[in-house]
């Protein structure tokens, strides 16, 4: 019995030591803080390449409680599926007369609610810019991540009720903002306007020591245009942004032009809202934007995974390249 306790508090030890460690090779610091521990897998998708739409209705079809806050949807298929199941549906205002459905909720709002995110039998989230409809899965450049985390999953339930409540824009803080994944992989997961998600967005840029790789549907943050200019200094800069939308004046493409950016060939519209900052990618329905990050409902991860960021990486050449 004490050879088995002494093993047990060795295991701890060292569960402990690994957590503080994957702290200090990512901020070069160590801080001492509880951060939970899951066992899962992270998937990644690009549409229109990879069908989001199949990989959507696969999750749908093997769970039984299914809960969505989506921007908007009009894929047949899916929303069947959806209805078939039963699952909870909230939608931005601007999209809620598209439905006939009893499980249908809406956000009355000036501001958006912009989320692309199901959490699926409390253990799966997706997430990512896919707004699950017709465009967005045959047209539009996009990304659906995939995380099996309960930890996760919990932090979007808590703001899928939210809005059941119909508590849109302000509310909590996301109760667990960090998770480690397989004792490997950190993940960060906020949400906008509650979180500041350009702030922590700011924060991974700042400490970028040798690439920052961006893909912009919309991008008007002066905050975040001004320090990766900077940054450029120091470290590789690429960045691909929205035609359409950087025509804008307050595009950042403006002050960006001597950087090594471009704008895409996509005759839709190229959709990501993606940062890949060394090796850790920023991800979700933010844009970095001033209503992205004040008004509107909006959701972020942080990966800092290296084949994570390869994946994505590979992506940006696609795109970079068409």
């Amino acid at each position: 019995m004490k050879k088995l306790f002494i093993i047990f508090i060795l295991l701890f030890i060292t569960s402990c030591s690994y957590i503080e460690d994957i702290k200090k090779d990512i901020t070069g610091e160590v801080i001492y803080e509880k951060i939970p521990i899951d066992n899962g897998n992270i998937s990644v998708y690009f549409c229109p390449r990879d069908n989001c739409e199949e990989k959507l209705i696969n999750l749908v079809e093997n769970s039984e409680k299914i809960h969505c806050a989506v921007f908007e949807l009009n894929l047949k298929n899916l929303t069947q599926k959806l209805k078939d199941k039963n699952a909870i549906i909230v939608v931005d205002d601007d999209n809620y007369d598209e439905f006939n459905y009893s499980n249908l909720y809406k956000d009355n709002r000036e501001a958006l609610m912009h989320n692309k995110f199901c959490i699926f039998d409390d253990r799966i989230i997706s997430t990512g810019s896919f707004n699950p409809t017709v465009n967005g899965n045959t047209k539009n450049n996009n990304n659906l991540v995939i995380v099996e985390s309960e930890t996760l999953a919990k932090n979007y339930e808590d703001e899928f009720q939210s809005f059941m409540r119909n508590e849109f824009g302000r509310d909590a803080t996301v109760e667990n903002p960090k998770v480690i994944l397989n004792n490997e992989i950190l993940i960060e997961n906020y949400f906008c306007p509650d979180d500041n998600c350009e702030q922590h967005v700011y924060d991974v840029i700042n400490k970028s020591k040798q690439r920052i790789y961006f893909m912009a549907f919309s991008f008007t943050s002066d905050k975040l245009g001004d320090l990766i200019i900077e940054k450029s200094n120091e470290v590789e800069v690429k960045g691909i942004f929205e035609n359409f939308q950087s025509s804008t004046e307050y595009s950042e493409l403006n002050k960006m032009k001597n950087l090594n950016v471009i704008t895409d060939e996509n005759p839709a519209f190229m959709h990501h809202k993606v940062f890949v900052v060394d090796d850790v990618v920023v991800l979700g329905s933010y844009n970095p934007t001033s209503s992205g990050n004040s008004k509107n409902d909006e959701n972020i991860l942080m990966i800092y995974d290296e084949e994570t960021a390869n994946k994505f990486i590979e992506e940006f050449d696609y795109i970079w390249n068409l």
